[in-house]
């Protein structure tokens, strides 16, 4: 276990001016609250503290961060209080122990909802200061190199956990060492058999390459010496997961990888970068489309450098990466690498509190600062903001982690302006990412002043113009189209409100000929005024749940006007509601069983018969169900019954599609026919398609139409959606054949439908 001089003298190193009495006293402080405490090993468990700190000195970290790191586990697990080390340490401290201890909390990997939900408090924890995400994941990488002692179930959710949430937020956060060191180990755990034969081959390629690996970096150096450009050439192979992942994403076998080894070239400036990299291309032929420059073009995570892959010696493709001391320190450490450290002054935090790093107290041991404005942070920033657009749990869980997996894409506005995407972004997805209005009335777009198509997947270094109209509401369709979570939300968003609109439209026209028939007066003010006695918070919400059913027509004339009473004459044809769509106990429908006679002699035999082989159902086989199928059927139609064992009757129309499917059946078969009385005829089902188009109200019209024909609507469901047109299937409750037709006819007569037509199952 290291000793608390040893702890010190590795801060000094690298930070000169560092608190040494707050680095004693929160080791003193820690290894007392902890006291005999074990860990799963056996070893004190002041030692876990100990080496999260030590993880955090190598990536040379503030003071106040490495005391956080001894202390993180205090609050939770001895006597130890945030007044306390507020008061002993200073609340930038405590704040970030506090915030540690909320993380310590959280479930990652359980259900889907509480996951996504913790998931956003965590990143809500680390928003208030980044230094909290970077003692959680040098927390996790030492729990992660002692995970054999844990119970085996908790060693498989640790190890998921760390490859979903953790290991992605290293990468996102630049710390590319950390993340790849996060993923070998949980990944020994999630699948011990793929990890076992990656690493079986990757020590044979070791043993095969050994010398060729040695030649390639002494002639890359030799070469470079030539041009006289100082450079470091050394090789480096894959890891284990990122080689798995490879191979998983472009479904490909090990032997057909062809950058397991890269080397990586590090030069002393931008233009020795540039210069080295014209040393190696006129050396060796480079593989085309395997070049990127991240250092004209950086990631959003800070990582700059050149890629290429040369076809290099014995026709071998070698993966080089050429870069500064300055810039491998970046991919290397991340986030971290910004820590700022002066001999001089103290160093003055930019921004809240997130970005300041002070000592014990509250005063300023100012060696140490995060800039708010590096690439990384900025992400982060970008996923809090996420938070704030009403996105269900879920929805934040697929867009985090969208965001967290994806590599991307580099495109540009005219104006230069440039746009980080995840891979396979389309148009759509660079207008959101420009901006919620770009997308929300994108209809069109020109890459590389071309017009294209709006699910064309965009390529690094495209410019890519929007074409917008004020009359564009993003079709729902979109959604599947998009990659962004940003974008996903949005159009989810776009929807439901055009939705909400078209029901609160439909609820409203509801309301004003249920109150005229009521013969009481409707105003939207009005309803405003009863919203408390509705349950709804306003008056679009409550216009939206008439519109949909939730909220009857009688409830609000109820609310409105206490005395109101229902008074309407009863309708020559009521709905009777003693059977199914009025049928009372279906007694309006006489059947004709197969192979039914009756011996009767003499002249009564035709008389008999006819009246023997039509009977009501209720003589039926002890008194069946009836149902009708998907689509109805309607008095004014030819029909047949097909009988199911247990399941009762199903009438169907002749014309059905359904009924080919009983051809082969014909003992199943009944002879029906429609006797109603005119007088007690109820409602029936029917289905019918309606094409319209897409624009605000057509909804509204369509129900309109309904409504004014005397039909009731059912159900009714979208079943295509263009930017143009919808189309609808309508399931509706009508008198009969003929007032169905009438009914048709009045909804293609409207301009804003193209077509209407009865469907059958």
């Amino acid at each position: 276990m290291m000793r608390q001089y040893e702890l010190v003298e590795r801060v000094t190193r690298y930070n000169p001016h560092a608190d040494e009495n707050l680095l004693n006293k929160a080791y003193v402080y820690a290894m007392q609250k902890h006291g005999s405490q074990q860990r799963a090993n056996g070893d004190p468990y002041f030692s876990h503290p100990l080496e999260v700190a030590a993880i955090l000195t190598d990536l040379r970290l503030d003071d106040a961060t490495i005391a956080a790191a001894l202390l993180h586990d205090t609050i939770e697990d001895t006597d130890a209080t945030r007044a306390e080390i507020d008061s002993t340490f200073g609340e930038d401290i405590g704040r970030l122990v506090e915030g540690l201890t909320k993380i310590q909390k959280l479930d990652l990997v359980s259900k889907k909802a509480a996951q996504a939900e913790n998931l956003r408090k965590l990143l809500l924890a680390i928003s208030e200061d980044v230094r909290v995400l970077l003692v959680k994941l040098a927390d996790r990488l030492h729990n992660m190199r002692t995970l054999q002692f844990m119970p085996e179930a908790s060693r498989k959710r640790t190890a998921e956990e760390t490859l979903e949430i953790y290991a992605p937020l290293a990468g996102r956060m630049g710390m590319h060492d950390m993340r790849e060191e996060l993923e070998e180990l949980a990944f020994r755990v999630v699948n011990p058999e793929a990890y076992a034969t990656i690493a079986d081959r990757l020590d044979e390629l070791r043993r095969r390459s050994s010398t060729l690996i040695v030649g390639i970096e002494s002639e890359l150096t030799e070469g470079f010496a030539r041009r006289g450009i100082a450079a470091k050439v050394h090789g480096r192979e894959k890891r284990p997961y990122s080689i798995f992942r490879k191979m998983e994403r472009k479904a490909v076998s090990f032997e057909q990888l062809s950058d397991i080894i890269g080397f990586r070239v590090i030069v002393g400036s931008i233009p020795e970068c540039y210069a080295a990299l014209g040393v190696v291309h006129s050396t060796w032929p480079a593989v085309p489309g395997r070049f990127k420059d991240y250092i004209s073009t950086p990631k959003q995570n800070d990582y700059r450098s050149i890629h290429s892959t040369v076809i290099g010696p014995g026709r071998q493709r070698v993966e080089l990466q050429i870069r500064t001391a300055e810039m491998n320190r970046i991919a290397e450490y991340g986030i971290a690498a910004h820590a700022l450290y002066k001999d001089e002054v103290p160093v003055k935090a930019k921004g809240n509190g997130a970005n300041g790093v002070n000592g014990a107290n509250g005063s300023s041991h100012g060696k140490g600062g995060f800039d708010a404005e590096i690439r990384a942070y900025q992400w982060l920033r970008h996923t809090i903001e996420m938070l704030a657009e009403g996105d269900t749990p879920e929805e934040f869980l697929e867009h985090t982690k969208l965001e967290l997996f994806q590599d991307q894409v580099f495109c540009f506005t005219p104006k230069g302006r440039l746009i980080a995407l995840p891979r396979g972004a389309t148009p759509i997805d660079f207008a959101y990412a420009v901006h919620t209005d770009i997308g929300d009335t994108c209809v069109g777009g020109r890459i590389n002043g071309r017009t294209m198509p709006l699910m064309t997947e965009l390529q690094n270094g495209d410019e890519v113009e929007i074409v917008c109209s004020k009359a564009q509401v993003p079709p729902a369709a979109w959604e599947s189209m998009v990659v962004t979570g940003k974008a996903r939300s949005a159009i989810r968003r776009a929807t439901r409100t055009a939705v909400r609109r078209q029901y609160a439209g439909l609820g409203r026209r509801i309301l004003e000929r249920g109150f005229e028939r009521a013969r009481r007066p409707y105003s939207d003010e009005l309803v405003k005024t009863i919203l408390p006695r509705l349950a709804q918070s306003n008056l679009d919400d409550a216009l939206a749940g008439v519109g949909r059913g939730e909220i009857p027509l009688a409830d609000v004339l109820k609310a409105a006007y206490p005395d109101h009473k229902d008074e309407r004459p009863a309708r020559g044809r009521a709905r009777n509601e003693e059977g199914w769509f009025g049928l009372p106990r279906a007694a309006g429908l006489k059947f004709r069983l197969a192979n039914f006679t009756r011996k009767v002699d003499g002249a009564a035999r035709a008389e008999t018969e006819k009246a023997d082989r039509v009977m009501p159902i209720r003589g039926l086989a002890g008194d069946q169900p009836v149902r009708f199928a998907a689509g109805g059927a309607l008095p004014g139609e030819r029909i047949v019954g097909i009988t199911t064992p247990g399941q009762g009757v199903t009438i169907y129309p002749i014309t059905s599609q359904a009924l080919k499917d009983f051809d082969e059946e014909p003992d199943r078969w009944l002879d029906v026919r429609w006797e109603m009385d005119e007088d007690a005829a109820g409602r029936f089902p029917a289905r019918i398609e309606v094409t319209a188009m897409n624009e605000p109200g057509t909804l509204a019209q369509i129900a309109q139409v309904i409504a004014d024909s005397d039909g009731n609507i059912s159900n009714l469901s979208i079943t295509q959606a263009a930017p143009d047109f919808s189309v609808m299937l309508i399931d509706l409750e009508v008198f009969d054949l003929k007032h169905l037709s009438r009914l048709i006819a009045q909804l293609r007569a409207r301009p804003v439908v193209n077509s209407a037509a009865r469907v059958h199952a």
